[in-house]
């Protein structure tokens, strides 16, 4: 009987712990529009879950703007209470990662992160956008530490001056609830606190919940990847000389194949990140020229063009009015603008040398092989090349039979030959 009653006990308890749990979704890298819907996805299967909370575990650069305030749309109409935090030791809440940040629920972090830097961004990182668009950040950013009740001058210098705190400053001035260097801690000093949903207020009894992570699919994973614009740009670069290749050599098939897959994928996400129109027909343009330059040798006119206009491409391909807090590399800009220099400098000397090669096969090839005299050639004569009879004149001065013969000339079918000096075959 005792061991039933244990039995039964035991089943009550699980059962009526069943749905104690917190979920946990994970913003790593870039905030694009894969994150966005991961982001929603994970609310939607909380709600099924009947979790208690959802935990944003946060160590990104920032990213697209739209997909940032899709997210945050997400947190303000959530009647589950999200909790940001950026984790593990060494990571960052940066840019677009510090609005979710502020927008949530609960902040916190573990020690040796940092949060901020939340100043929009031109391509590379570097130049000025618009005042516009400094100034709706700003007013976003002041507008989510009013709602959350948070430091609002210290968040909006974020984006003004895109200032950046540690983890310990950010508690100190109000921007985060607590640290926590592990999860246990995180729920232990979060357990009780009350905050402010779509429905009202909840109360949270999460010490001894479990933890359930939602990772990506293997399908977000993946468009995750490439929506990287420095991936995507890469992508880019690949398929742009995968075609070059095939193009330069048909039939090769690989090549072609290989660059067309990349140049979807790479087009697919930009059209992801938003990009400007007139970068993708300087790219566009910058292929033409460059393909062009393999059928039509200007000496490096059509891909000197080429070049520049990939450079402008590339420099104007994000749109930053609507990916403020996207950069790109400009060190992977470059990287391929060398690269492609390099490409069609090295494809140009080739065809050089190649032209300036003598012939080495049909009877053009003759010239310059040695062979002897098989009779005197006086001026005309028989001559052996190559195991071959060949009739030959002699270009100065008679040749005698046995003498070691030089091609210089190719007329019609008869060769031009000279005496070799000191050449006699035995």
């Amino acid at each position: 009987m005792r061991p039933l009653l244990l039995l039964t006990a035991l089943l009550i308890f699980c059962l009526s712990n069943a749905n104690a749990l917190v979920v946990k979704a994970e913003i790593k890298g870039v905030i694009d529009t894969v994150t966005a819907d991961y982001i929603e996805n994970v609310y939607k299967e909380a709600k099924e879950l009947d979790a208690e909370a959802i935990i944003i575990e946060m160590d990104t650069p920032g990213g697209l703007d739209q997909s940032m305030r899709k997210i945050i749309k997400t947190i303000l109409n959530s009647d589950i209470p999200f909790i940001a935090y950026v984790h593990p030791e060494g990571a960052r809440a940066a840019s677009a990662g510090s609005f979710i940040l502020v927008a949530s629920h609960l902040a916190c972090m573990s020690p040796g992160t940092n949060v901020g830097a939340a100043h929009p961004v031109a391509v590379g990182g570097e130049g000025k956008v618009s005042e516009k668009i400094v100034n709706d950040a700003m007013k976003y950013m002041q507008s989510l530490a009013e709602r959350r009740g948070r430091n609002i001058s210290l968040a909006v210098s974020f984006v003004v001056n895109s200032t950046s705190i540690t983890a310990s400053e950010a508690l100190k001035y109000g921007i985060i609830d607590c640290i926590a260097k592990d999860y246990s801690e995180l729920l232990k000093k979060l357990n009780n606190r009350t905050v402010e949903v779509k429905e009202g207020n909840v109360t949270l009894d999460i010490a001894d919940d479990v933890i359930e992570p939602i990772e990506m699919s293997a399908r977000e994973k993946f468009l995750h990847l490439i929506s990287d614009p420095n991936i995507a740009y890469i992508l880019l670069m690949l398929g742009i000389y995968g075609i070059i290749f095939e193009l330069a050599n048909p039939g090769a098939i690989f090549p072609g194949i290989f660059g067309a897959i990349c140049l979807i994928l790479a087009f697919w996400s930009f059209h992801m990140i938003s990009v400007n129109a007139a970068g993708v027909a300087f790219i566009i343009l910058a292929i033409i020229l460059l393909v062009a330059e393999l059928f039509t040798p200007t000496h490096g006119l059509l891909t000197a063009g080429g070049i520049i206009s990939l450079i402008l491409g590339s420099l104007m391909l994000i749109n930053v009015e609507k990916a403020k807090f996207v950069t790109m590399s400009w060190e992977i800009v470059a990287a391929a603008a060398v690269v492609t220099v390099g490409f069609f400098v090295l494809a140009m000397g080739l065809a050089v040398k190649a032209h300036r090669r003598k012939p080495a096969t049909g009877i053009e090839g003759m010239v310059g092989l040695e062979g002897v005299a098989k009779e005197d050639i006086d001026p005309e004569g028989m001559v052996m090349i190559r195991g071959e009879l060949w009739r030959a004149v002699a270009k100065d001065k008679p040749i005698k039979k046995g003498r070691k013969i030089r091609v210089v000339e190719v007329r019609d079918l008869t060769l031009v030959v000279e005496e070799v000096e000191g050449g006699k075959y035995n």
